[in-house]
C-alpha cells in the first residue's frame, strides 16, 4: 500500500499546477510605428477583466494566469492612439507584439459652465453611469476631474468622455475599476442611455471577513444577469440556472404621441395653462406599449441560439422581442413600460431589442457585436456598480 499512498500524495501536490497550467500567458513588445523604438508605462490590459500590467523600459510586458476565452488587448498610453485587438485565448501561450501610432493632436470642443453647472451635471452622471442600487452607495469616484461633460439643454442629453481612466473604487464588490470612458450619451426623452469603453479591475486589499462579504455579493450580482443569461444559453443550461426566453410581441400605443412633443408641450404650458398642462401629463403617463402578448411556452436554448464560423462566438435571434425571465429572484423595482403577464410572478423580468438580425456573444457572456442590444427592465438596472469582470466565475 505505500507505493499507491506515495502516488496519492504526489498527485494532490501536482494538482495546483496541473490547474495553473490550464490558463495562458500573453507576452509580447509595444513600440513606435514608425521608428520601432520601444513605449514604456503603456498601460496593457484585457478590456472588462482582471488581467493588466505596464510595458517595462524595453516596452515588454507579460499578462499571466489568463482564463481562456476571446478577449478584447487593450494598449494605450499618453501621446499615443488607443490600440485594440480581437484575440482568442487557448492554453498555449500568446506572442503579440504592438505597434502604436502616435497621436495627432486635435483641438476640442470647449464649454465654458458655472461650477453648479457642473456639479449637477456629475450628478446626474454617476447615477446613469455608477447606479442607483445599493452597491452604487460604496462606490468612490477617485478623479471626477478627468471627465468632460456637456448637457445639450434643447435636446436633454448629458455626453461625457474623458482622455484618462476613470477610477472607481468599488467597496461592494471588492475592485476597483478603471474605465477608458470613449463615449457617453444620456438621452433624457428618449429615456436611453448609451456608453462605450474599455475597463480593467484590480482586486482591492481586504481582510478575510471583507473578501467573503465580496464574494457574496459578487454572486448577488452574477446570478440573473446578462452576463449569467448568455452563459447559460450556449451550455443549453437555461431552466437549471432559472431562465425562461419567451417570444414577446407588441405594438407602440398611437394615442400617446411621441416623447419630444410631451416634453415640449409640458415646458411650452408649465407657465400658460394649466389645463392644458395636465392634459399633456396625462398623455405623457399613458404607456408606450399596448397589444403586448407573452407566448407561454419558452423557447429551447436552439431555437434562438446559433453557432458561428468563429469558433467561441455565438448569435442570439429572435423574430420580435425576448422576455427573460428570472425565477430565483423577485424585482423590487417597478418598471411602467415593462409589460408583466397577470398569471406571472413578480420574477425579474428583462426585455430586449435587437437593432440588427442578431447579436453575437462570446463565451464569457459577453455581447461583441455593435449595436449592442436594448435592454429594458431588471437588466436596465446593471450599471458600473454591479459590473463584473468577463473572467468572473461563481466562486472565484
Amino acid at each position: 500500500m505505500r507505493p499507491i499512498r506515495i502516488l496519492l500524495t504526489a498527485f494532490i501536490l501536482l494538482c495546483p499546477f496541473f490547474t495553473l497550467a490550464q490558463n495562458a500567458i500573453i507576452t509580447g513588445k509595444v513600440v513606435h510605428g514608425e521608428s520601432k523604438a520601444p513605449v514604456a508605462n503603456a498601460s496593457v490590459f484585457l478590456s472588462n477583466a482582471t488581467y493588466g500590467t505596464s510595458s517595462a523600459e524595453d516596452g515588454s510586458y507579460t499578462l499571466s494566469g489568463v482564463k481562456p476565452g476571446q478577449y478584447e488587448l487593450v494598449v494605450t498610453v499618453v501621446g499615443y492612439e488607443d490600440y485594440s485587438q480581437t484575440i482568442q485565448v487557448g492554453h498555449e501561450p500568446l506572442k503579440l507584439d504592438i505597434s502604436l501610432t502616435q497621436k495627432v493632436l486635435m483641438l476640442r470642443e470647449v464649454v465654458i459652465s458655472s461650477n453648479a453647472d457642473w456639479k449637477k451635471n456629475y450628478e446626474q452622471f454617476k447615477r446613469e453611469f455608477i447606479g442607483t442600487t445599493e452597491n452604487s452607495k460604496l462606490c468612490r469616484v477617485l478623479n471626477s476631474h478627468v471627465l468632460n461633460l456637456i448637457y445639450h439643454r434643447n435636446k436633454q442629453q448629458l455626453e461625457a468622455e474623458g482622455e484618462e481612466f476613470l477610477v472607481v473604487e468599488n467597496r461592494a464588490l471588492g475592485y476597483r475599476t478603471k474605465f477608458l470612458l470613449k463615449k457617453f450619451l444620456s438621452d433624457g426623452i428618449e429615456h436611453t442611455i448609451e456608453y462605450s469603453g474599455k475597463a480593467l479591475f484590480e482586486q482591492l486589499p481586504g481582510t478575510a471577513e471583507q473578501k467573503r462579504l465580496w464574494k457574496l455579493k459578487r454572486e448577488q450580482a452574477y446570478y440573473g444577469s446578462a452576463q449569467h443569461f448568455y452563459r447559460s444559453l450556449y451550455k443549453d443550461r437555461l431552466k437549471e440556472e432559472g431562465f425562461e426566453a419567451h417570444d414577446f410581441t407588441r405594438a407602440l400605443n398611437r394615442e400617446r404621441p411621441p416623447e419630444e412633443l410631451i416634453q415640449q408641450k409640458i415646458k411650452r404650458f408649465r407657465e400658460l395653462n394649466r389645463d392644458s398642462l395636465n392634459a399633456w401629463y396625462k398623455l405623457g403617463n399613458l404607456t408606450k406599449w399596448n397589444d403586448e402578448n407573452v407566448v407561454k411556452i419558452p423557447y429551447q436554448s436552439i431555437e434562438i441560439l446559433r453557432k458561428t464560423p468563429q469558433p467561441g462566438i455565438y448569435a442570439l435571434m429572435f423574430p420580435h422581442f425576448l422576455y427573460v425571465v428570472y425565477t430565483k429572484k423577485h424585482e423590487l423595482t417597478e418598471f411602467k413600460d415593462v409589460y408583466r403577464p397577470l398569471d406571472m410572478e413578480n420574477f425579474e423580468t428583462s426585455i430586449v431589442t435587437l437593432f440588427t438580425n442578431y447579436a453575437l456573444f462570446d463565451m464569457n457572456g459577453i455581447i461583441v457585436s455593435n449595436p449592442s442590444p436594448l435592454y429594458e427592465g431588471t437588466w436596465s438596472k446593471a450599471k458600473l456598480a454591479d459590473l463584473l469582470p468577463v473572467d468572473y466565475e461563481p466562486g472565484d
